[in-house]
């Protein structure tokens, strides 16, 4: 099993942060790491490409293929030092998943990291109207720190195991003396589901404890208009599901008479 690291930029990261937001249930941490990424138009200064990574490719907006990789972006904001950690895909097996974290928390380790921040989803059997967040940490004392009136600690029994680079980053980084956070939103459990109400109020809290400035106008919009466009598909769904009942119903009636 191998990583291949490619350094694109050297920085120079005082006490930085880290914020993990990788693909999992609703995509709630890549939503919300894809906006603040592009919102604060972070740097990206570091690929990771691997063999553990899925045997697939993607198509890039020049529609040419890129290989899996998964990026660290920096930014340097007036109150402190970001580093990003983004991609479109995760390790795809338990011991390739325990040695790119490692490999992160090293390279994070280098640019003597303060502490750690990963997102995920909880997955829900129904869409929730108003997504709470939940959380859980290898420190109480991050826990204090991020600890407002909307973010739930009470998380036992909640959620089962946090899997995937968002739970065992933060599990690993306590032997590297890195205190870390998991912020999880409620989203919808369904795969084609996509949790923009979830990673709202993550960034929400994430915009005030760490002073982002944000403009999540935009988003919200964004939020607004694709669940009026799932009212108006839903509607014609029902409608054409009610035009189908009726034409079998005639059929049916035509075939007894």
């Amino acid at each position: 099993m191998s990583f291949e690291i490619k350094e694109l930029a050297k920085i120079k990261a005082k006490n930085p942060i880290l914020i993990e937001g990788l693909p999992g249930i609703g995509n709630v941490g890549k939503v919300a790491i894809d906006f603040m990424i592009d919102s604060l138009n972070a740097k990206k200064f570091l690929e990771i490409y691997s063999s553990s990574f899925p045997n697939s490719v993607f198509i890039n907006e020049d529609n040419l293929i890129t290989l899996p990789k998964i990026s660290l972006y920096y930014k340097k904001t007036k109150n402190k030092d970001l580093i990003f950690l983004a991609g479109d895909i995760q390790p795809i097996d338990e011991r390739s998943c325990y040695e790119f974290c490692e490999i992160i928390l090293n390279i994070f380790k280098k640019h003597k990291g303060k502490e750690i921040i990963t997102l995920g989803g909880i997955g829900l059997p129904k869409i929730p109207k108003e997504p709470r967040i939940f959380c859980t940490a290898n420190n109480k004392n991050i826990i204090k720190k991020y600890k407002t009136k909307e973010l739930n600690e009470k998380i036992f029994g909640t959620v089962g195991p946090i899997m995937g680079v968002t739970g065992l980053l933060v599990g690993l980084a306590e032997k590297y003396k890195i205190q870390s956070i998991v912020l999880l939103a409620e989203t919808f459990n369904h795969p084609n589901y996509l949790g923009l109400r979830g990673a709202d109020q993550i960034l929400k809290l994430l915009n005030k404890k760490l002073e982002l400035r944000l403009n999540l106008k935009e988003l919200e919009e964004e939020i607004d208009d694709i669940e009026e466009e799932i009212k108006v598909n839903a509607k014609k769904l029902n409608k054409d599901k009610v035009i189908e009942v009726e034409e079998l119903l005639n059929e049916k009636t035509s075939y007894i008479g």
